[in-house]
């Protein structure tokens, strides 16, 4: 309960704060706004659930002071109770927001408030419910991970002590999809199947993991559910504490979701959003930068830039419309009104789909809007004749049978669980009601037909503009302050390189310059610069390398920024305390060309080992207070630097850039398609970037660089590919079939800049090609007739390498499996094609095998660092030609 005045029940508070508040947000106060509002209070009246209202309206002020951002899903707003305390931003009555889908008096159940919060500061809100209502009444709510079938055959074959690789091999023949089973898999795989059938030991180790599977796993909290009881939660539920590293301190019940709502306790949803957290830092940054103060809640709603926006697909970091599916038909649908917006948010889901392009042509006037029945137009009007909205169906049901909201609500419901024996019911007394208001038994029947399929998977219209109005303010802050809000994006993913790559490329794709990151220049992470042509450009941040923590720049940043710019590796080394910076930290800045203005990358890392030591040396003569005599005229004059004197080491471009690519997820200093992209344009070929579902059933030539390939094999074992083709505007996913691969592998390698032809197809919403001939990327014309082959260099080829490892195996099962993880992420790091052979020793036994999915670059420094990993004895290097 929240703190009341004495002489007020929960619902006068509740009642006085709604009618303080009304005039707020409704100037112009109908008899209509009010009866609304006098009837919803006399609901959560008869229901008793005017506290759960207060402790919402509670944290939503607590987050308001604290300037957390927030959001409300599901439908809670469709209630003028919560819109006028403030926790709903949409208009329940503007928009035609069915309240009876909320709460009703008929169907008697709890409430859902959904909350979502900046995903940064969640932890904020729960630690502010822990002290308001006391930490033992409120807990997070357990989850439970479960072994699937993959999960539980490798789980079984390492407590059998079975080869890695002979659990692999089973494992990856069960289909790679959610709520797969060892049952189906057997079913569905032939080659599975057969070995099962004709292997003891496999058959062994797939009954034991069958009867594991589905077991809870472990337990961890749920992403977004947290309970809170009036008195302390121990007389309700059992407790236990967070696992260190997930929330130390903190306590979960051991009670699931769904039993705590069994029982009758309050559960209650704070999920984190990304969105709102780049929302918040879009804000933060474009206040710094351009000197505004932007209220979401008051930016205009019919903005033409970010119409603009929407239109042209360019929704990159847009909630709700940034996937390639969505992208394509917001650009068809070019949005001008915020229904519009919603209407796709729901329309864009499994079933709802089929009618997107109804909606589109209705909506263009490309094709006549079509009613069911005259009597629905009003219902179906805002969406071109197109059910979209649970809300609708409430609608239709009322009009069409009778039925008060409530009852259709629990109509909707019941229909939804496509039970037959209640559908049937159900059916019954529809008809019956519609022959009551006189609608024949034809008409009656073909709008059940209508509903009857929408009623289990349409959105409620609350949650979709409640949605709809993120989408909307993440899109009118891209469109009006581009820099400012891709920064934003770049803060929040940090770590997720892909994501990274994704917003340089859409940056390039709107001239937005992203410079380097530079000791000198970089803040810890990314930031808004001007560039030399006066307009803003966007900073690496130094933590966005890979490697590099925030720990280990923030004494960088702090010391640049109380003095000077760094004049050279001595300099740094004197004046930054690197202790929190380890060697591997410090070889990434290097090779991303963070320190750069201070010397050679190949220099500057083949001596690391130096500037490390006259780092920590200079930091020692600060502790133990140790001076040259040059200390004594304190700054007057500047003591000198012991010169490194480093001798040069060089290093190719393809190894600067490979590193970039590796530990920022982008190239910066220069893309290897550079020097090949004008040629593609003088060649008609295709960049990845332009290639979109308007293509699709066309074959085509596509240049591009292949920037990651995966193998894999058919269901009959003939190996196949897919890789990824790169070019300065985007990617492109291309499949190799076993036919083409066969005479082409060696052309399928990272690096390689090649020309492939052949036809694009969707899939699962994205673009793909499928390859019908490949040669390396020539200045000449590509022909179709061409055989795919490759051309013969003009030197001869490199020597080759082979590299046997050898690794004992030992009792401990996930101590061996972090080690051969870590030796394959170095193996990974120097891509090539040399080969790599395990020699496992396990007690007398010992297994040779050849990894075929890795192929490596044997040079000095692989050889180092596989000997610092494993000593001189476990490397043997052969040359194979």
């Amino acid at each position: 309960e929240v703190d009341l005045p004495q002489d007020k029940t929960a619902d006068q508070f509740l009642a006085d704060l709604c009618h303080q508040n009304l005039t707020r947000y409704y100037p112009q106060t109908t008899s209509e706004i009010k009866q609304r509002l006098d009837y919803e209070l006399e609901v959560i009246k008869q229901t008793q659930f005017a506290n759960y209202f207060l402790v919402v309206w509670d944290i939503i002020t607590y987050s308001k002071e604290h300037g957390i951002l927030f959001g409300v899903r599901g439908s809670a707003a469709a209630s003028i109770v919560l819109h006028c305390l403030g926790i709903t931003e949409v208009d329940p009555l503007e928009n035609k927001l069915v309240f009876e889908r909320f709460l009703n008096l008929e169907r008697k159940e709890m409430p859902d408030i959904d909350l979502d919060f900046e995903d940064a500061r969640r932890d904020e809100v729960i630690a502010y419910v822990s002290q308001k209502y006391g930490q033992d009444h409120v807990a997070q709510i357990i989850t439970f991970g479960t072994l699937g079938a993959r999960a539980a055959l490798r789980d079984v074959g390492r407590a059998l002590g079975m080869a890695y690789s002979d659990v692999d091999r089973v494992a990856k023949l069960v289909p790679f999809r959610p709520g797969i089973t060892l049952e189906r898999a057997l079913e569905e795989n032939s080659e599975l199947r057969a070995i099962y059938e004709d292997d003891k030991i496999i058959r062994n180790l797939v009954d034991s993991a069958r009867k594991l599977e589905g077991s809870a796993r472990h337990a961890s909290t749920h992403a977004a559910g947290v309970v809170i009881a009036k008195e302390s939660l121990t007389n309700y539920v059992p407790l236990q504490r967070v696992s260190k590293g997930n929330g130390e301190g903190g306590v979960m019940t051991q009670f699931t979701m769904e039993d705590i709502a069994r029982i009758g306790l309050l559960k209650m949803d704070f999920l984190g959003l990304a969105n709102l957290t780049i929302l918040g830092k879009a804000r933060e940054i474009i206040g710094q930068n351009c000197g505004v103060d932007i209220d979401l809640h008051k930016i205009p709603m019919d903005d033409a830039k970010t119409f603009d926006l929407l239109s042209s697909g360019e929704t990159m970091g847009v909630f709700q419309l940034e996937g390639a599916g969505m992208r394509r038909y917001i650009k068809e649908l070019k949005p001008n009104t915020f229904s519009d917006i919603a209407a796709m948010i729901a329309l864009y889901r499994p079933g709802p789909m089929e009618h997107i392009p109804t909606f589109i042509k209705a909506k263009h006037g490309l094709e006549p809007i079509r009613y069911p029945h005259p009597a629905l137009a009003s219902i179906l009007e805002e969406t071109y004749g197109v059910i979209v909205y649970q809300d609708q169906v409430l609608f239709i049901v009322q009009t069409f049978a009778g039925y008060s909201l409530g009852q259709a609500d629990i109509f909707r419901k019941a229909m939804g669980k496509k039970i037959a024996a209640v559908m049937k019911k159900e059916k019954r007394n529809f008809v019956s009601g519609a022959k009551k208001l006189g609608y024949s038994a034809d008409v009656t029947d073909e709008v059940f037909a209508l509903i009857e399929p929408f009623a289990g998977y349409a959105f409620n219209k609350a949650h979709s503009f409640s949605y709809a109005l993120i989408a909307y303010q993440t899109a009118y802050l891209k469109a009006n302050y581009p820099a400012e809000y891709i920064t934003a994006f770049l803060v929040t993913h940090t770590d997720q390189l892909e994501k990274v790559a994704t917003a340089v490329a859409e940056c390039r794709r709107l001239g937005i310059n992203v410079l380097p990151p530079d000791v000198n220049r970089s803040q810890v992470s990314f930031s808004i610069e001007t560039d030399g042509e006066g307009n803003p450009a966007i900073r690496f941040g130094l933590n966005a390398i890979k490697n590099v923590g925030v720990g280990a720049v923030e004494p960088l940043v702090a010391e640049r920024q109380k003095g000077d710019q760094f004049k050279s590796i001595e300099d740094l080394c004197r004046r930054v305390d690197l202790r929190s910076m380890n060697r591997r930290a410090m070889e990434s800045l290097i090779k991303a060309g963070a320190l750069d203005r201070l010397g050679d990358r190949g220099t500057l890392l083949q001596n690391i080992g130096r500037i490390l030591a006259l780092a920590q040396r200079e930091q020692h003569l600060k502790e133990t207070g140790q001076s040259t005599m040059f200390d004594l005229w304190g700054e007057e004059v500047s003591a000198p630097l012991p010169n490194l004197n480093l001798p040069p080491a060089d290093i190719t471009t393809k190894e600067k850039l490979g590193w970039e690519r590796e530990l920022m997820g982008v190239y910066l200093s220069e893309h290897p398609f550079s020097a090949f992209a004008g040629k593609a344009a003088a060649g008609n070929a295709f960049l990845c970037g332009h290639i979109d579902a308007e293509l699709v059933g066309q074959t085509i030539p596509v240049a591009g660089m292949v920037a990651s390939v995966h193998n894999s094999f058919t269901r009959d074992r003939r190996p196949f590919a897919s890789a990824v083709l790169e070019d300065l505007d985007g990617r492109l996913e291309v499949m190799v079939w076993p036919k083409v691969y066969a005479d082409t592998r060696d052309l399928w390698q990272e690096g390689n800049i090649l020309l492939v032809e052949g036809k694009v197809r969707m899939r699962d919403d994205q673009v793909q090609l499928s390859c019908d001939n490949v040669r390396r990327y020539e200045l000449e014309p590509f022909s179709p007739e061409e055989p795919a082959v490759v051309k013969e260099p003009e030197t001869p080829p490199p020597q080759r390498h082979r590299l046997v490892i050898s690794l004992s195996q030992t009792s401990d099962a996930a101590s061996d499996t972090a080690h051969l993880n870590k030796l394959f992420d170095i193996l990974r790091r120097f891509p090539g094609e040399d080969e790599v052979n395990l020699c496992v020793i396990n007690g007398e036994k010992i297994i040779n095998l050849k990894l075929s999915n890795i192929y490596t670059n044997y040079c000095p420094e692989l050889h180092q660092r596989l000997v610092e990993f494993m000593g001189e004895e476990g490397l043997k290097v052969e040359t194979n030609g």
